[in-house]
């Protein structure tokens, strides 16, 4: 029985077609992302709900629809089936009491590009890569780094000199030749996009939605999130939006399931969340665009979502619309109050970026976007820990013999 049933790649913008057994960065036609396609009858015959119930529980319980086509060449660090935690007192304090949290900031490398890398870099190995580069705001080096070295191939990195310093060492530590620049992750990508063309083909360009593979991994966050309910899915999901490739993953993985037979009805509202600092999709969104307009001197907190001009912006607002979603700005201050208040009020130390959703959710629930009903997940892409400079500290120091009053 086949481990994939992966069948070809298609061009999300013209549809033009390619062959899966190559390696492959950009549609040659039209420059934009290609996305990888399945024989769907195939996995329906093969595959039904309740056999994945009884698979290990990492993401490759959904092998049939991933694109490693031999199970000897999946690289792991034990990813996926992070927890859909309630998060009942602060649901309950802006009016959702039904609101859950998948919580990513679980994975290895204490984020959900975890998931893009063990895909990512399982593919690119399959199909004979020995060394990948990448542009990062920080996450998704980290884990290509991680990855990379779990799978043998040497990574170069490039990221923002002001990107989360864990993530730097997170690279360093895998042994990744790292190079720090003093800008943008935009002008990260046009470094790497010099050093692969200057390499010969010696190098692969493993950027975000410049190969196919990574969406695959992150659509398995959809896909978990059906399952964890039961093959239900819920009414609405807000994600943190900076390449948005997450987002284009779900979208991905909701409308497979759908066309399998997995689920029915309506497909959950989308909500792309950025920050005001750096909203491109926003601003495309609200004026009915397609696609985004690069954002001038594009700066948040959340630095995961510092993407000026996405390359998989016409995807992002193409699920929007085709779920009835929506997109929405938070300031740094708003996505800052909610981080204090979700990790005071449940424990959960979550992300800037997760914190931005969060914001997002009190907001749509106040406009009445929301329905106190609703059954929301909000989606916290990395660990808390990542960003100590997140939460400042004020705490009085004793004296050695000292004691509380």
């Amino acid at each position: 029985m086949a481990f994939s049933h992966l069948s070809h790649l298609e061009c999300g913008w013209c549809g033009s077609e390619r062959g899966a057994d190559a390696l492959r960065n950009l549609c040659p036609e039209c420059g934009k992302p290609l996305l990888a396609r399945y024989d769907l009858a195939a996995v329906r015959a093969a595959v039904r709900p309740q056999d994945v119930a009884g698979r290990a529980p990492d993401l490759w319980r959904y092998h049939e629809l991933l694109p490693v086509t031999a199970p000897e060449a999946v690289v792991s660090l034990g990813e996926g089936m992070t927890p859909l935690l309630p998060v009942p007192r602060y649901g309950e304090r802006i009016g959702l009491p039904g609101l859950l949290m998948k919580d990513e900031g679980l994975l290895p490398s204490g984020s959900f590009k975890a998931r893009g890398a063990a895909v990512g870099v399982s593919r690119a190995a399959e199909l004979g890569v020995e060394r990948l580069a990448m542009p990062t705001n920080g996450n998704a080096g980290a884990a290509w780094a991680l990855y990379g070295a779990r799978a043998g191939l040497a990574a170069t990195v490039v990221m923002p000199v002001d990107a989360p310093e864990i993530t730097r060492r997170e690279c360093a530590a895998s042994g990744a030749d790292l190079h720090l620049v003093d800008g943008l992750i935009s002008d990260a990508g046009r470094i790497v996009g010099e050093l692969v063309a200057a390499s010969g083909g010696r190098v692969f360009d493993a950027s975000t939605l410049k190969e196919p593979y990574r969406i695959e991994g992150k659509k398995t966050m959809g896909l978990e999130i059906v399952e964890q309910l039961g093959w239900t899915p819920p009414d609405a999901i807000l994600y943190p939006t900076g390449g948005g490739v997450g987002l284009i993953g779900i979208h991905k993985a909701l409308t497979e399931l759908r066309e399998l037979g997995w689920i029915s009805g309506p497909l959950p509202r989308l909500v792309a969340v950025q920050a005001e600092g750096c909203a491109p999709v926003v601003e495309a969104f609200d004026h009915g665009e397609r696609v985004t307009r690069a954002w001038e001197k594009a700066s948040t907190v959340a630095f995961g979502i510092n993407v000026p001009k996405p390359l998989g912006d016409f995807l992002i607002l193409d699920a929007l619309q085709e779920t009835s979603g929506t997109a929405v700005a938070v300031t740094d201050a708003e996505l800052l109050a909610e981080l204090g208040e979700v990790t005071a009020l449940e424990g959960a130390f979550v992300c800037p970026e997760g914190a931005a959703a969060f914001a997002a959710a009190r907001r749509l629930r106040a406009s009445g976007w929301l329905r106190e009903d609703d059954r929301v997940v909000v989606l916290n892409t990395g660990a808390g820990l990542k960003y100590p400079e997140t939460v400042p500290v004020d705490a009085p120091v004793l004296p050695a013999d000292g004691r509380l009053a």
